[in-house]
């Protein structure tokens, strides 16, 4: 339903595209995200585990996935929700006998296996400089963010049905810094990276991307973004790194 509200909103906002532009208050973003797994994963039981090599002993395929992420700005700061799943899944010959939450996968076995990673990051961030009055906006600040790592992975043996399960959830903050620079009303480059270790766990999170935006409330963006993720937990143990390119529908209010 049209209301007289949402009428005089988007009337604003095409006699003043510049200003809606510059001053938006929140910002939605829907994409599209492949990732390319690197680095191992080992499940512990007793003091008792060995790492599988994502790529030689577990063949998992890139992960492709829907991303989301709402931003509210008010002058200098900018606080955001960001949520991003994140699946692998492969099948594969051992090259050596691995132990896996107690049990032994020997060598030649085929398995299947499956990495899950809910990820889901708050941000905040505070704009040192924010300058709309230059030929250029520019924008750089400090972010301090909190990603939420909810992670299963699961380990079947093809031969004999046997499954090994392990999970874990690990909060991980982390500490960077934000850029954006609007070339003109309709073009931006925006990019962040943020990093913190913290009992043996770690996560650097970094992307790059590109915003244009035709009509002032609607655009599309493309980026690249990695990952380096380490958690060391008491029932799981996870060092990769994820990479790929991003990239989708944004609206601006």
């Amino acid at each position: 339903m049209i209301t007289k509200w949402k009428v005089f909103v988007l009337i604003t906002c095409c006699l003043f595209p510049l200003q809606s532009y510059a001053d938006e208050l929140l910002s939605v973003k829907a994409g599209y995200q492949l990732l390319s797994p690197e680095g191992s994963i080992a499940g512990t039981v007793l003091g008792d585990s060995e790492e599988f090599d994502l790529e030689r002993d577990l063949n998992l395929d890139d992960s492709e996935d829907f991303t989301g992420e709402v931003a509210l700005q008010l002058g200098h700061s900018r606080l955001s929700l960001n949520y991003l799943p994140i699946g692998f899944s492969g099948t594969g010959t051992l090259s050596r006998s691995v132990t896996f939450n107690g049990t032994t996968y020997n060598i030649g076995t085929a398995v299947k296996s499956d990495l899950s990673v809910d990820l889901y990051d708050i941000g905040y961030t505070y704009y040192l400089l924010n300058f709309d009055d230059l030929p250029m906006r520019f924008q750089l600040g400090f972010e301090l963010a909190v990603k939420v790592a909810d992670v299963d992975v699961s380990i079947k043996d093809l031969t004999t049905g046997v499954t090994e399960t392990v999970s874990g959830t690990a909060p991980i903050p982390t500490i960077g810094a934000r850029t954006r620079i609007a070339l003109a009303d309709f073009l931006g480059i925006s990019g962040r990276i943020g990093y913190l270790e913290l009992n043996d766990n770690h996560f650097l999170d970094a992307e790059a991307q590109v915003e244009f935006s035709p009509l002032p409330m609607v655009g599309l963006y493309a980026g690249v973004r990695i990952f380096d993720l380490k958690i060391d937990e008491d029932d799981i143990n996870i060092e990769t790194e994820f990479s790929g390119p991003f990239g989708g529908l944004m609206v601006r209010f």
